[in-house]
Protein backbone atom coordinates (compact mmCIF):
# COMPACT_ATOMS: atom_id res chain seq x y z
CA UNK A 1 0.00 0.00 0.00
CA UNK A 2 1.25 3.66 -0.51
CA UNK A 3 2.13 5.51 2.20
CA UNK A 4 1.64 8.79 3.20
CA UNK A 5 2.66 11.60 0.76
CA UNK A 6 3.18 15.67 1.66
CA UNK A 7 1.76 18.19 -0.69
CA UNK A 8 3.89 21.29 -0.04
CA UNK A 9 2.25 24.84 -1.43
CA UNK A 10 4.04 27.63 -2.01
CA UNK A 11 1.81 30.58 -1.13
CA UNK A 12 -0.19 28.20 1.02
CA UNK A 13 -2.28 31.22 2.37
CA UNK A 14 -3.30 32.33 -0.93
CA UNK A 15 -6.65 31.74 -2.48
CA UNK A 16 -5.52 28.56 -4.60
CA UNK A 17 -3.56 27.90 -1.30
CA UNK A 18 -6.41 27.90 1.13
CA UNK A 19 -8.74 26.14 -1.36
CA UNK A 20 -7.20 23.84 -1.95
CA UNK A 21 -6.59 22.58 1.34
CA UNK A 22 -10.21 23.38 2.53
CA UNK A 23 -11.83 21.27 -0.25
CA UNK A 24 -9.00 18.16 0.73
CA UNK A 25 -9.94 18.24 4.46
CA UNK A 26 -13.52 18.73 2.56
CA UNK A 27 -12.98 15.39 0.78
CA UNK A 28 -11.25 13.82 3.26
CA UNK A 29 -14.10 13.79 5.68
CA UNK A 30 -16.72 13.14 3.14
CA UNK A 31 -18.16 16.52 3.20
CA UNK A 32 -18.21 17.14 -0.43
CA UNK A 33 -17.86 15.09 -3.59
CA UNK A 34 -15.13 15.07 -5.64
CA UNK A 35 -16.43 17.86 -8.02
CA UNK A 36 -13.77 19.30 -10.36
CA UNK A 37 -11.20 16.73 -9.61
CA UNK A 38 -9.96 15.11 -12.91
CA UNK A 39 -7.90 12.09 -10.54
CA UNK A 40 -11.04 10.88 -9.38
CA UNK A 41 -12.43 10.02 -12.81
CA UNK A 42 -8.85 8.11 -13.63
CA UNK A 43 -9.50 5.05 -11.49
CA UNK A 44 -6.12 5.33 -10.19
CA UNK A 45 -4.19 2.49 -8.64
CA UNK A 46 -4.04 3.31 -4.22
CA UNK A 47 -0.84 1.43 -4.07
CA UNK A 48 1.08 3.96 -6.34
CA UNK A 49 -1.11 6.97 -5.86
CA UNK A 50 -2.07 8.38 -2.59
CA UNK A 51 -5.58 9.10 -1.86
CA UNK A 52 -6.93 12.05 -0.26
CA UNK A 53 -6.49 10.90 3.49
CA UNK A 54 -3.26 9.81 2.11
CA UNK A 55 -1.84 13.83 1.57
CA UNK A 56 -0.35 16.07 4.41
CA UNK A 57 -0.04 19.55 3.89
CA UNK A 58 2.69 21.81 4.77
CA UNK A 59 3.87 24.98 2.82
CA UNK A 60 5.65 28.24 2.63
CA UNK A 61 4.11 31.59 2.69
CA UNK A 62 5.62 35.32 2.89
CA UNK A 63 2.01 36.44 4.83
CA UNK A 64 0.97 35.82 7.50
CA UNK A 65 -3.12 35.45 7.69
CA UNK A 66 -4.23 32.71 9.94
CA UNK A 67 -5.45 30.03 6.97
CA UNK A 68 -8.76 30.35 9.13
CA UNK A 69 -9.52 33.93 7.99
CA UNK A 70 -8.56 33.70 4.65
CA UNK A 71 -11.16 30.92 4.44
CA UNK A 72 -13.56 32.76 5.91
CA UNK A 73 -13.30 35.70 3.28
CA UNK A 74 -12.90 33.14 0.67
CA UNK A 75 -16.64 32.37 1.88
CA UNK A 76 -17.77 35.32 2.01
CA UNK A 77 -16.77 36.16 -1.11
CA UNK A 78 -18.66 32.96 -2.56
CA UNK A 79 -15.68 30.96 -3.27
CA UNK A 80 -16.50 28.75 -0.14
CA UNK A 81 -19.80 27.33 1.43
CA UNK A 82 -19.95 29.62 4.35
CA UNK A 83 -20.53 26.27 6.37
CA UNK A 84 -17.20 24.93 5.41
CA UNK A 85 -14.62 27.38 7.06
CA UNK A 86 -16.23 26.13 10.93
CA UNK A 87 -16.61 22.39 10.09
CA UNK A 88 -12.64 21.69 8.56
CA UNK A 89 -11.25 24.54 11.22
CA UNK A 90 -8.63 21.42 12.72
CA UNK A 91 -7.84 20.44 9.45
CA UNK A 92 -7.01 24.23 9.01
CA UNK A 93 -5.52 25.08 11.73
CA UNK A 94 -2.84 21.70 11.34
CA UNK A 95 -2.24 22.93 8.22
CA UNK A 96 -1.17 26.37 9.19
CA UNK A 97 1.18 24.84 11.92
CA UNK A 98 3.22 23.38 9.00
CA UNK A 99 3.58 26.74 6.61
CA UNK A 100 6.81 28.23 7.31
CA UNK A 101 7.82 32.26 6.17
CA UNK A 102 8.93 31.85 3.02
CA UNK A 103 11.57 34.15 0.98
CA UNK A 104 10.47 37.48 -0.63
CA UNK A 105 14.06 38.24 -2.46
CA UNK A 106 13.78 41.57 -0.34
CA UNK A 107 14.73 40.44 2.82
CA UNK A 108 16.53 37.05 4.19
CA UNK A 109 20.78 35.97 3.91
CA UNK A 110 23.21 37.94 2.20
CA UNK A 111 24.04 34.72 0.07
CA UNK A 112 20.96 33.12 -1.86
CA UNK A 113 21.98 29.61 -1.07
CA UNK A 114 21.47 30.37 2.45
CA UNK A 115 18.00 31.04 1.57
CA UNK A 116 17.97 27.47 -0.81
CA UNK A 117 18.69 25.73 2.31
CA UNK A 118 16.63 27.46 4.83
CA UNK A 119 13.51 26.64 2.81
CA UNK A 120 14.79 22.63 1.72
CA UNK A 121 15.11 22.23 5.19
CA UNK A 122 11.55 22.88 6.37
CA UNK A 123 10.42 20.60 3.86
CA UNK A 124 12.92 17.89 4.75
CA UNK A 125 11.51 18.41 8.65
CA UNK A 126 8.11 18.57 7.88
CA UNK A 127 9.08 15.30 5.84
CA UNK A 128 10.41 13.16 8.79
CA UNK A 129 8.22 14.74 11.14
CA UNK A 130 4.83 12.96 8.98
CA UNK A 131 7.03 10.35 8.53
CA UNK A 132 6.15 11.15 4.66
CA UNK A 133 7.45 8.81 1.86
CA UNK A 134 8.13 11.92 -0.66
CA UNK A 135 6.78 15.59 -0.52
CA UNK A 136 5.49 16.74 -3.86
CA UNK A 137 5.83 21.05 -3.95
CA UNK A 138 3.53 22.56 -5.89
CA UNK A 139 3.77 26.88 -6.30
CA UNK A 140 0.22 28.66 -6.30
CA UNK A 141 2.25 31.96 -5.35
CA UNK A 142 1.44 35.35 -6.99
CA UNK A 143 2.56 35.04 -10.61
CA UNK A 144 6.28 37.09 -11.31
CA UNK A 145 7.44 38.72 -14.42
CA UNK A 146 9.83 36.95 -17.04
CA UNK A 147 13.04 37.06 -16.23
CA UNK A 148 15.89 38.24 -18.36
CA UNK A 149 18.69 35.64 -19.81
CA UNK A 150 21.41 35.63 -17.40
CA UNK A 151 24.95 33.82 -17.92
CA UNK A 152 23.89 32.09 -14.68
CA UNK A 153 20.84 30.55 -15.68
CA UNK A 154 22.75 28.33 -18.15
CA UNK A 155 24.16 25.79 -16.16
CA UNK A 156 23.83 24.02 -12.58
CA UNK A 157 27.57 25.27 -11.72
CA UNK A 158 27.56 28.79 -12.74
CA UNK A 159 24.08 29.11 -10.83
CA UNK A 160 25.64 27.80 -7.96
CA UNK A 161 28.66 30.00 -7.98
CA UNK A 162 26.13 32.52 -8.25
CA UNK A 163 24.21 31.87 -5.36
CA UNK A 164 27.05 31.24 -3.18
CA UNK A 165 27.72 34.80 -4.28
CA UNK A 166 27.45 37.79 -1.19
CA UNK A 167 25.03 40.28 -2.56
CA UNK A 168 23.73 38.91 -5.86
CA UNK A 169 20.21 38.01 -6.52
CA UNK A 170 20.32 35.43 -9.47
CA UNK A 171 16.83 33.80 -8.71
CA UNK A 172 13.35 35.57 -8.18
CA UNK A 173 11.85 34.02 -5.28
CA UNK A 174 9.87 31.51 -7.45
CA UNK A 175 12.64 29.94 -8.94
CA UNK A 176 14.71 29.59 -5.91
CA UNK A 177 11.53 28.08 -4.19
CA UNK A 178 11.96 25.47 -7.40
CA UNK A 179 15.47 25.31 -7.03
CA UNK A 180 14.67 24.44 -2.88
CA UNK A 181 12.11 21.81 -3.66
CA UNK A 182 14.93 19.99 -6.38
CA UNK A 183 17.68 20.77 -3.76
CA UNK A 184 14.91 18.83 -1.01
CA UNK A 185 15.09 15.55 -3.52
CA UNK A 186 11.33 16.45 -4.19
CA UNK A 187 9.10 16.72 -6.98
CA UNK A 188 8.05 20.27 -8.29
CA UNK A 189 5.06 21.52 -9.96
CA UNK A 190 4.75 25.08 -10.79
CA UNK A 191 0.52 25.82 -11.27
CA UNK A 192 1.78 29.69 -11.90
CA UNK A 193 3.72 30.95 -15.39
CA UNK A 194 6.59 32.12 -13.26
CA UNK A 195 10.19 31.28 -14.82
CA UNK A 196 11.38 28.56 -13.05
CA UNK A 197 11.09 26.34 -15.01
CA UNK A 198 12.14 28.04 -17.69
CA UNK A 199 15.98 28.64 -16.37
CA UNK A 200 18.02 25.39 -17.84
CA UNK A 201 20.26 25.42 -14.24
CA UNK A 202 17.21 25.11 -12.04
CA UNK A 203 15.88 21.88 -14.78
CA UNK A 204 19.31 20.86 -14.71
CA UNK A 205 19.15 19.94 -10.66
CA UNK A 206 16.23 18.24 -11.48
CA UNK A 207 17.25 15.95 -13.87
CA UNK A 208 20.45 14.83 -11.97
CA UNK A 209 18.71 14.14 -8.96
CA UNK A 210 16.10 12.03 -11.23
CA UNK A 211 13.17 14.22 -9.98
CA UNK A 212 9.84 14.47 -12.14
CA UNK A 213 8.01 17.87 -12.70
CA UNK A 214 5.05 19.27 -14.13
CA UNK A 215 3.93 23.05 -15.44
CA UNK A 216 3.02 25.86 -16.31
CA UNK A 217 0.24 27.75 -15.82
CA UNK A 218 -2.88 26.25 -14.90
CA UNK A 219 -5.57 25.74 -17.32
CA UNK A 220 -8.60 26.55 -15.63
CA UNK A 221 -10.96 29.04 -17.39
CA UNK A 222 -10.75 30.49 -20.67
CA UNK A 223 -7.42 28.61 -22.33
CA UNK A 224 -9.54 26.05 -21.39
CA UNK A 225 -12.72 26.65 -23.26
CA UNK A 226 -9.82 27.44 -26.28
CA UNK A 227 -8.19 24.41 -26.01
CA UNK A 228 -11.50 22.50 -26.69
CA UNK A 229 -13.09 24.95 -29.10
CA UNK A 230 -9.83 26.08 -30.79
CA UNK A 231 -9.39 22.02 -32.89
CA UNK A 232 -12.98 22.01 -33.84
CA UNK A 233 -11.79 25.42 -36.54
CA UNK A 234 -9.08 23.22 -37.17
CA UNK A 235 -11.15 20.45 -37.99
CA UNK A 236 -13.84 21.83 -40.03
CA UNK A 237 -11.66 23.86 -42.35
CA UNK A 238 -12.60 26.98 -41.07
CA UNK A 239 -9.66 29.53 -41.14
CA UNK A 240 -9.25 31.64 -37.75
CA UNK A 241 -8.88 35.44 -38.74
CA UNK A 242 -8.49 36.69 -34.92
CA UNK A 243 -9.30 35.44 -31.72
CA UNK A 244 -9.57 38.03 -28.95
CA UNK A 245 -9.91 38.13 -25.24
CA UNK A 246 -10.36 40.45 -22.45
CA UNK A 247 -9.74 38.96 -18.63
CA UNK A 248 -11.47 40.85 -15.54
CA UNK A 249 -10.10 39.45 -12.47
CA UNK A 250 -10.17 41.16 -9.02
CA UNK A 251 -9.13 39.49 -5.51
CA UNK A 252 -5.40 38.94 -4.97
CA UNK A 253 -4.29 37.43 -8.56
CA UNK A 254 -5.93 40.47 -10.25
CA UNK A 255 -4.01 42.76 -8.03
CA UNK A 256 -0.73 40.56 -8.63
CA UNK A 257 -1.39 40.92 -12.44
CA UNK A 258 -2.57 44.44 -12.61
CA UNK A 259 1.13 45.21 -11.72
CA UNK A 260 3.19 46.27 -14.30
CA UNK A 261 5.25 43.56 -15.84
CA UNK A 262 3.17 40.98 -14.12
CA UNK A 263 1.20 39.71 -16.64
CA UNK A 264 3.46 39.37 -19.43
CA UNK A 265 4.37 35.43 -18.58
CA UNK A 266 0.75 34.57 -18.39
CA UNK A 267 -0.11 36.90 -21.82
CA UNK A 268 3.07 34.96 -23.78
CA UNK A 269 2.19 31.66 -22.14
CA UNK A 270 -1.75 31.93 -23.47
CA UNK A 271 -0.39 33.08 -26.96
CA UNK A 272 1.65 30.34 -27.42
CA UNK A 273 -0.92 28.03 -26.82
CA UNK A 274 -3.56 29.66 -29.07
CA UNK A 275 -0.69 29.56 -31.57
CA UNK A 276 -0.30 26.08 -31.52
CA UNK A 277 -4.03 25.35 -31.40
CA UNK A 278 -4.16 26.99 -34.89
CA UNK A 279 -1.65 25.70 -36.39
CA UNK A 280 0.11 29.38 -36.97
CA UNK A 281 -0.33 32.98 -36.09
CA UNK A 282 -3.54 35.24 -35.97
CA UNK A 283 -4.39 38.04 -34.89
CA UNK A 284 -4.83 37.59 -31.41
CA UNK A 285 -4.63 40.46 -28.99
CA UNK A 286 -5.66 39.84 -25.27
CA UNK A 287 -5.88 42.46 -21.96
CA UNK A 288 -6.05 41.82 -18.05
CA UNK A 289 -7.31 43.81 -16.26
CA UNK A 290 -7.85 44.33 -12.65
CA UNK A 291 -11.00 45.22 -11.50
CA UNK A 292 -11.57 45.16 -7.71
CA UNK A 293 -15.35 45.57 -7.44
CA UNK A 294 -15.02 41.34 -8.97
CA UNK A 295 -13.50 40.45 -5.37
CA UNK A 296 -12.54 36.40 -6.33
CA UNK A 297 -14.90 36.35 -9.34
CA UNK A 298 -13.27 36.54 -13.00
CA UNK A 299 -14.44 37.22 -16.66
CA UNK A 300 -13.57 36.46 -19.21
CA UNK A 301 -14.81 37.67 -22.91
CA UNK A 302 -13.52 36.15 -26.52
CA UNK A 303 -14.20 37.36 -29.69
CA UNK A 304 -13.96 34.54 -32.45
CA UNK A 305 -13.43 36.15 -36.14
CA UNK A 306 -13.70 33.11 -38.79
CA UNK A 307 -13.88 32.66 -42.60
CA UNK A 308 -16.14 30.11 -44.19
CA UNK A 309 -16.88 28.49 -47.11
CA UNK A 310 -16.57 31.19 -50.32
CA UNK A 311 -15.05 33.75 -47.51
CA UNK A 312 -18.55 33.93 -45.63
CA UNK A 313 -17.51 35.99 -42.68
CA UNK A 314 -18.69 34.42 -39.16
CA UNK A 315 -18.17 34.65 -35.58
CA UNK A 316 -17.96 33.27 -32.06
CA UNK A 317 -18.89 35.40 -28.72
CA UNK A 318 -17.90 33.47 -25.67
CA UNK A 319 -18.58 35.34 -22.06
CA UNK A 320 -16.70 32.88 -19.16
CA UNK A 321 -17.66 33.72 -15.48
CA UNK A 322 -16.47 32.12 -12.28
CA UNK A 323 -14.35 31.70 -9.48
CA UNK A 324 -10.48 30.63 -10.44
CA UNK A 325 -9.52 29.71 -7.32
CA UNK A 326 -12.43 27.06 -7.57
CA UNK A 327 -11.66 25.78 -10.71
CA UNK A 328 -7.76 25.71 -9.64
CA UNK A 329 -8.26 23.93 -6.24
CA UNK A 330 -8.96 20.25 -7.34
CA UNK A 331 -6.48 20.52 -10.05
CA UNK A 332 -3.57 21.51 -7.38
CA UNK A 333 -4.74 18.07 -5.47
CA UNK A 334 -4.93 15.90 -8.27
CA UNK A 335 -1.54 17.35 -9.55
CA UNK A 336 -0.24 15.94 -5.88
CA UNK A 337 -1.69 12.70 -6.64
CA UNK A 338 -0.37 12.10 -9.72
CA UNK A 339 3.14 13.23 -9.40
CA UNK A 340 3.55 11.64 -6.20
CA UNK A 341 2.57 8.33 -8.10
CA UNK A 342 4.86 8.84 -10.66
CA UNK A 343 7.78 9.93 -8.50
CA UNK A 344 7.13 6.24 -6.23
CA UNK A 345 7.01 4.83 -9.72
CA UNK A 346 10.54 6.15 -10.62
CA UNK A 347 9.88 8.52 -13.62
CA UNK A 348 12.10 11.79 -13.74
CA UNK A 349 11.94 14.27 -15.71
CA UNK A 350 9.02 16.64 -17.27
CA UNK A 351 5.82 15.00 -16.90
CA UNK A 352 4.56 15.93 -20.56
CA UNK A 353 0.97 13.87 -19.62
CA UNK A 354 0.34 16.55 -17.44
CA UNK A 355 -0.03 19.10 -19.98
CA UNK A 356 -3.36 18.64 -19.69
CA UNK A 357 -3.92 20.43 -16.71
CA UNK A 358 -1.40 23.24 -18.19
CA UNK A 359 -1.50 26.47 -20.27
CA UNK A 360 2.25 26.30 -20.90
CA UNK A 361 3.46 22.39 -20.89
CA UNK A 362 6.58 21.28 -20.12
CA UNK A 363 7.97 18.28 -22.07
CA UNK A 364 4.81 18.46 -24.45
CA UNK A 365 3.63 20.43 -27.26
CA UNK A 366 0.09 19.24 -27.54
CA UNK A 367 -2.57 21.71 -26.76
CA UNK A 368 -5.60 20.10 -28.14
CA UNK A 369 -7.88 19.03 -24.93
CA UNK A 370 -9.01 15.83 -26.39
CA UNK A 371 -6.03 14.62 -27.41
CA UNK A 372 -4.36 15.92 -23.49
CA UNK A 373 -6.94 13.58 -21.85
CA UNK A 374 -5.85 10.52 -23.63
CA UNK A 375 -2.37 11.20 -23.83
CA UNK A 376 -3.12 11.58 -19.58
CA UNK A 377 -5.23 8.29 -19.49
CA UNK A 378 -2.64 6.46 -20.99
CA UNK A 379 0.45 7.73 -19.28
CA UNK A 380 -1.59 6.44 -15.95
CA UNK A 381 -1.88 3.05 -17.45
CA UNK A 382 1.02 2.37 -18.65
CA UNK A 383 2.98 3.25 -14.96
CA UNK A 384 0.64 1.56 -12.92
CA UNK A 385 1.27 -1.47 -15.29
CA UNK A 386 5.07 -0.85 -15.24
CA UNK A 387 4.83 -1.21 -11.39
Amino acid sequence: MHGRSGLWLVGGRGSVGTTAICGLAALRAGLSPATGSVSELLDLDPALFPTWSQLVVGGHDIVRTPLRKRADDLAAAGVLPAWLPAAVADDLEAADREIRPGYDGVDGPDRQIEAVEHLARDITTFRHAHGLDRVVVVNVSSTEPPVPPQPEHADLAALDRALATPGRRVLPPSALAAYAAFYADCPYVDFTPSPGLGLPAVVELADRRNLPYAGSDGKTGETLLRSALAPMFVARALHVRSWAGTNLLGGGDGANLGQEGRAAGKLASKARGLEALLGGKADAPLHIDYVPDLGERKVAWDHVSFEGFLGAQMSLQLTWQGHDSALAAPLVLDLARLTAGAHAAGVSGPLGALGFFFKDPVGSDEHRLAQQERDLVGWVRRITVAR
